[in-house]
C-alpha cells in the first residue's frame, strides 16, 4: 500500500471527531490547539508494519482532517502529531511517537514497556527537555477503524429502573466468571463469561443494576509489571471510546462482545452501570510516557501548574489531571458518554474520582462547565450519573455537593456503619445515615436516592475481611504492606484471621447480617459489593488493584455459610420491594403532619418512648428502634405495602436489651420479619407492650399488623 493512498487523500471533514467510515472511506479527525502537522499512519492488519504515513490536508477551527477513499472497518492506525517540543511552555510534540486517536473505537495489541514510548530520553541529566528520537510504534497498541452501524442482530432493550428501586451490585468483568464453575472454560473471565446461568444469580439477588469496574481501554503500569503483577481494576483509562481487548473471548470481536454482554443484562431485567474515569490518564506527569493526549495536545489536555506548565498538577494522586476546563476537552468527555449510551445502550456512569470534573481553575464547582454540559444534555439526562464526590486536591471533599440530578457516594454512611456494629458510633451518629444523610442532600429539591449508600466497594476490605482483620495484609502487592488505608474501621471479633473458634465464627456472621441488613432497611440507593452475599474473603487485602489472580477474583465454592448468606440478602431485598416506605421518594423529617395526625419516622429507646435528647446525647445508646409510619406516603400512585408500619430496631451492644414494642394506631401487633440473631427465624407476632429480647449486636425488622375487619 506504500505511498498509494497519499496522493488521493482528501480534505474531509473536521467532523466527527476520530476515524469514521462512510461506505467509500475513511474521514480522520483530530483535534489540536497547537500542532503544526498531523499524520495518520496506516499499518498492516497485525499492527506490525506502517505501510504509509499522509499528512491530514486541513485545519479547521483547531481540527486537523483528510479523508481517505477505499479504506474501512479492521484498518489499523495511529497518528504522529509534530509541534514544538518545548516542555517549559507545556509542549511536549514528538512525532517520532505513535499516537493512540482520543476517539478510537477500537484498539488492537499491547503496549511493550520500553523506553521508546518516552517523550524524552531517560537517563539524562535534565530528562523533560532532552528530545528522544526513537521511534515508539512497534511496542504500542494501535487503534482500529469500526463500522459505525455494526449490530450485535439484537434490539435496544433498555428499561431505565426507577431510582427509588435501584439496587446497585459492584464487580469487575474478569473477577466476577474467572472461577465460575457454570461458565465455559474459554469464556471465564471476559465479556462473553456473563452467561444467563451467571445472571441469574444477580438477578435472584433482587440486584437491578450492576455497576462495572472500568472498561475503557487501560494500561499495565511498568512497575507492577516488573513485579509479575497486572493493573486488574483498571483505573489507567487511554482510550475512552473502546472497550478493552483484554476481555474479549475474541479480540477482533471486542465491541460485539461487549454489546452483547449488555443485551443479555438487559434480557435478564438488569440495568449496566460503567466505572468511568475521565480524571487522569495513563500517560502519568512530567516522566510519563507519551501515548496519546501528551502527544497531540498536552497544552490542552491536561492541568498544568501555572507558574511552570512543565510539571503536572495532580489532584488526582496519578501524576497528571485531566483539564475538563477546556471546551475540547469536555466534548470529548461527554461524546464518550454518549456514545456508551446511544451505541452500546449503556444505563449510568459511576464518575471515579468525580469532583475533578467539576474542578474549575479555582477549584470545585457545582456549577462548572463539564456538569452544565452534563445537566441540559438531552441523552444524558436519560441515565443515571454517580459521582465519586472526593479528591486528594484541595478542597476536593464534596459528599452532598453536586447539584440536582446526580448521585453521590456516601462514604461517611460506610464510616458510620463500620463503628456503629464495632461500638464506636452512637445512635445519634447513625440515624442521619439510617435517612439517606438529609443533613448532606435534603437541598435543592434532591431525593434521597441522590444518597448512595455503600459499606464496602472493590476498594477496601471486603464484608467477610470487615469482620476478620484489624489491620490490612497488602504483603502480596510487593509495597511492604505500605499501600492501602491502614484506617479500616474494621473489627475481627476477637481473633485475627481465620479461626476455628465457634463463637466468633458465628458473632462474624452475624455482624456481616447486621451490616446487610442495615445497608438494604436504610433510605437511600444501596450498593453491594459482588461476592459480599457469600462473604467472600481477600485474606485481609484491602488494596487488591494489582491482583489479577485468585486474590482478586470471586470464589464461587461458598458453602452452606455461603447459600445462607445469599439467601438472607435475597429476603432483604424481597423486604425492600415490598414496603415503599423503606425506599421513601421523600426525606425523612420526624416531624408532625396535623393533617394526617403521624410522623414519618419516630425514634424510640428500649423502653418503648419516644427519644429525648438526653438519648440522643448519650454515648451509649447503642440500642434503639426506628418507627416508619407508612401513613406518611400521601404522593405517588398507590402500591402494595405502602401504608405498612415498620419498626427497625438495631442494637449494638454486646448484651442483650430488653425492647419494650412501642403501641401503633390501627394495628393488632408487629410481625417480625428480619432477626439477625435468627437469620431462619420463622415470622412471628407480638403485641403493643411485650418486651423483646434483642440479642447483642442485633438488627430487628418488624411490621405492623392490621386489624382484621
Amino acid at each position: 500500500m506504500a505511498a498509494v493512498l497519499k496522493g488521493r487523500i482528501r480534505e474531509g471533514l473536521p467532523h466527527p471527531r476520530g476515524a469514521s467510515w462512510d461506505g467509500k472511506g475513511v474521514n480522520f479527525s483530530l483535534f489540536s490547539a497547537n500542532a503544526t502537522k498531523v499524520e495518520v499512519c496506516l499499518f498492516d492488519p497485525l499492527g506490525k508494519t506502517e505501510l504509509e504515513r499522509i499528512e491530514l490536508p486541513e485545519y479547521t477551527d483547531q481540527i486537523f482532517h483528510g479523508w481517505l477513499p477505499d479504506l474501512g472497518p479492521g484498518q489499523v492506525y495511529g497518528y504522529r502529531v509534530h509541534g514544538p517540543y518545548a516542555p517549559d511552555a507545556g509542549h511536549r510534540f514528538n512525532p517520532n511517537k505513535l499516537l493512540l486517536d482520543p476517539y478510537a473505537r477500537g484498539h488492537t495489541g499491547e503496549l511493550t514497556w520500553n523506553p521508546a514510548l518516552f517523550g524524552y530520553t531517560i537517563g539524562h541529566a535534565d530528562e523533560d527537555l532532552s528530545f528522544d528520537e526513537r521511534d515508539s510504534a512497534r511496542f504500542m497498541p494501535k487503534c482500529v477503524v469500526v463500522d459505525p452501524d455494526f449490530n450485535w442482530h439484537g434490539e435496544a432493550n433498555r428499561l431505565p429502573v426507577p431510582w427509588d428501586r435501584t439496587v446497585v451490585y459492584e464487580t469487575h468483568v474478569k473477577g466476577f466468571t474467572k472461577l465460575h464453575p457454570k461458565v465455559p472454560e474459554k469464556l471465564r473471565g471476559t465479556y462473553a463469561g456473563f452467561t444467563k446461568e451467571v445472571l441469574a444469580h444477580i438477578k435472584a439477588l433482587g440486584v437491578t443494576s450492576v455497576e462495572l469496574l472500568p472498561i475503557h481501554s487501560f494500561i499495565d503500569d511498568d512497575y507492577l509489571q516488573d513485579k509479575g503483577l497486572r493493573n486488574y481494576w483498571g483505573y489507567n483509562s487511554i482510550g475512552f471510546f473502546a472497550p478493552d481487548p483484554r476481555y474479549a473471548w475474541e479480540r477482533e470481536q471486542t465491541l460485539r462482545e461487549f454489546k452483547e454482554m449488555v443485551a443479555r443484562f438487559h434480557d435478564a431485567g438488569l440495568e449496566v452501570i460503567l466505572d468511568v474515569v475521565y480524571n487522569h490518564t495513563a500517560e502519568g506527569n512530567e516522566r510519563g510516557a507519551t501515548l496519546s493526549f501528551k502527544g497531540i495536545d498536552n497544552a490542552s489536555y491536561y492541568r498544568l501548574m501555572p507558574d511552570n506548565p512543565r510539571y503536572y498538577i495532580n489532584d488526582t494522586g496519578t501524576g497528571n489531571t485531566v483539564n475538563l476546563s477546556h471546551p475540547r476537552v469536555i466534548q470529548m468527555v461527554t461524546d464518550s458518554l454518549r456514545y456508551w449510551v446511544q451505541e452500546t445502550h449503556i444505563d449510568g456512569f459511576r464518575f471515579d474520582l468525580g469532583t475533578i470534573l467539576a474542578r474549575e481553575p479555582n477549584g470545585f464547582d457545582n456549577q462548572s462547565g463539564f456538569l452544565k454540559a452534563c445537566s441540559q444534555d438531552p441523552v444524558l439526562n436519560t441515565v443515571k450519573l454517580i459521582a465519586e464526590p472526593w479528591d486528594c486536591g484541595p478542597g476536593g471533599y464534596q459528599v452532598g455537593g453536586f447539584p440536582p440530578g446526580w448521585a453521590e457516594w456516601n462514604d461517611r454512611y460506610r464510616d458510620t456503619v463500620r463503628d456503629y456494629w464495632r461500638g464506636e458510633a452512637s445512635a445519634a451518629a447513625l440515624a442521619p445515615r439510617l435517612c439517606a444523610s438529609a443533613d448532606m442532600f435534603a437541598h435543592q429539591g434532591r431525593r434521597p436516592w441522590a444518597c448512595f449508600n455503600f459499606i464496602t466497594a472493590h476498594d477496601g476490605f471486603t464484608l467477610k475481611d470487615t469482620v476478620t482483620y484489624n489491620e490490612k495484609h497488602n504483603e502480596a502487592n510487593g509495597e511492604d504492606n505500605r499501600d492501602g488505608h491502614s484506617h479500616n474501621r474494621s473489627w475481627n471479633c476477637g481473633a485475627e484471621g481465620e479461626t476455628d473458634d465457634p463463637a466468633i465464627n458465628e458473632l462474624r456472621q452475624r455482624q456481616m447480617r447486621n451490616m446487610l441488613a442495615t445497608l438494604l432497611l436504610s433510605q437511600g440507593t444501596p450498593m453491594l459489593l459482588a461476592g459480599d452475599e457469600f462473604a467472600r474473603s481477600q485474606g485481609g487485602n484491602n488494596n487488591a488493584y494489582c491482583q489479577d489472580n485468585e486474590i482478586g477474583w470471586l470464589n464461587w465454592d461458598i458453602g452452606e455459610e455461603g447459600q445462607a448468606l445469599v439467601s438472607f440478602v435475597q429476603r432483604l431485598t424481597a423486604l425492600r420491594r415490598t414496603y415503599p416506605m423503606l425506599r421513601r421518594s421523600r426525606f425523612l423529617s420526624g416531624t408532625y403532619n396535623e393533617e394526617l395526625d403521624v410522623k414519618d419516622v419516630t425514634w424510640i429507646n428500649a423502653n418503648g418512648s419516644e427519644m429525648q435528647d438526653t438519648d440522643w446525647a448519650d454515648e451509649n445508646t447503642l440500642c434503639f428502634g426506628m418507627l416508619l409510619d407508612g401513613r406518611a406516603q400521601t404522593t405517588g400512585i398507590k402500591q402494595r405495602g405502602q401504608d405498612a408500619t415498620l419498626l427497625l430496631i438495631l442494637n449494638s451492644y454486646h448484651d442483650l436489651v430488653e425492647f419494650t414494642l412501642p403501641p401503633s394506631p390501627g394495628g393488632r401487633g408487629w410481625k417480625r420479619l428480619i432477626d439477625t440473631n435468627q437469620p431462619e427465624g420463622k415470622e412471628e407476632v407480638f403485641g403493643f407492650g411485650d418486651a423483646y429480647g434483642v440479642t447483642g449486636r442485633s438488627v430487628l425488622l418488624f411490621v405492623m399488623e392490621a386489624e382484621k375487619a
